[in-house]
């Protein structure tokens, strides 16, 4: 689904824009649809990531001890086919 919206941009905003958007091939509405998008993902995992942060979820030795635990396991078990 497509809605029609009215924005106003800066003079610099909008011809940069329209040349990045010439510049990919796309249109000017194609374009600036992919930036808003990008942008409010970036905000979204920003704001995840921030969260995790806060709940302690973030422990990089820990997940990296399970990785080479997992990997462990997929070794063995292997082993143990044989």
């Amino acid at each position: 689904m497509t809605a029609k919206v009215t924005i106003s941009f800066s003079d610099q905003t909008i011809a940069d824009a329209r040349h990045m958007a010439e510049r990919d091939g796309v249109s000017l509405s194609a374009w600036i649809d992919r930036a808003a998008r990008e942008r409010a993902l970036r905000e979204m995992f920003a704001a995840h990531a921030a969260t995790v942060r806060r709940a302690g979820f973030d422990n990089e030795a820990d997940a990296l001890a399970d990785e080479s635990e997992y990997l462990q396991v997929g070794v063995e078990l292997r082993r143990a086919a044989r």
